[in-house]
């Protein structure tokens, strides 16, 4: 991996941060200077900064978090709101897999492997997610345009799976099923079909249900939910690795 990643995993500091003290010549790898990008092995590199010597990285972490409402996907917020990171244990190397917004609440996975958290947000990764939204306006319209397909400013939006159902009170729940994750996408999709939007949560990631998982609980995935992630991350794995020039290895997590 390259050297700043490696940093960043071991909790050294950020990716940026970690260039910095690369550019001022306090890494060291086997006793020689690095520079920005080297590929290294923390399992078998020696690795210091500022002369003190890196610990090889453990097992690869892999959490399942209930986001609330009024929480920041992020790793500090300069309003000092609450993040995610506030709500599971501290783990070096530790970021999200897709962005949730701030009143958005629901599933949300954190690993320590970056290159799978990279594959399953990608859009080409066809990743599903699965939303309900509790929203005021025409639903049954809004399910019949969905299913044509919406066209917002950053380019067209077909659900993979749509349907709604009355809540009564001028209230329906909206359920769909999107297989990207653009910014806000869902919100703006419900905006674009006329739909106020009263709540939203994500119910699925890829095979990771939120279930009856409590708002602000966390849990390890399951075995078979673990495998089909690494099955799901692995093709973009693979690429990557091919455009790097390297021999192309399926593994699972380390």
């Amino acid at each position: 991996m390259r050297i700043q990643r490696a940093l960043a995993r071991a909790g050294v500091a950020s990716r940026r941060h970690s260039e910095v003290l690369i550019a001022a010549g306090r890494v060291l790898v086997n006793g020689s200077v690095v520079t920005i990008g080297q590929s290294v092995d923390p399992t078998r590199d020696e690795i210091r900064v500022d002369g003190k010597v890196l610990k090889a990285p453990g097992a690869t972490e892999w959490i399942v978090l209930h986001k609330p409402q009024g929480v920041m996907t992020t790793k500090s917020d300069p309003n000092h709101r609450r993040t995610v990171f506030d709500l599971v244990k501290k783990v070096p190397g530790l970021t999200y897999v897709g962005r949730l917004d701030y009143m958005t609440e629901g599933v949300l996975l954190l690993t320590t492997d970056g290159k799978a958290a990279h594959a399953l947000t990608h859009p080409s990764g066809g990743v599903e997610r699965e939303y309900v939204a509790v929203v005021r306006g025409d639903a049954a319209n809004a399910v019949r345009a969905a299913r044509a397909g919406v066209e917002l400013p950053d380019g067209p939006v077909r659900a993979a799976d749509v349907s709604s159902r009355s809540l009564g009170g001028g209230l329906n729940e909206l359920t769909l099923t999107i297989a990207e994750g653009r910014k806000r996408e869902v919100r703006r999709l419900c905006e674009a079909l006329g739909l106020e939007v009263e709540r939203l949560v994500r119910t699925r990631y890829g095979p990771v249900l939120l279930g009856s998982l409590a708002s602000g609980k966390s849990r390890a995935p399951t075995p078979e939910e673990l495998r089909e992630l690494t099955r799901l991350a692995a093709p973009m794995t693979v690429q990557a690795k091919e455009r790097q020039g390297t021999p192309s290895r399926r593994r699972g997590p380390t």
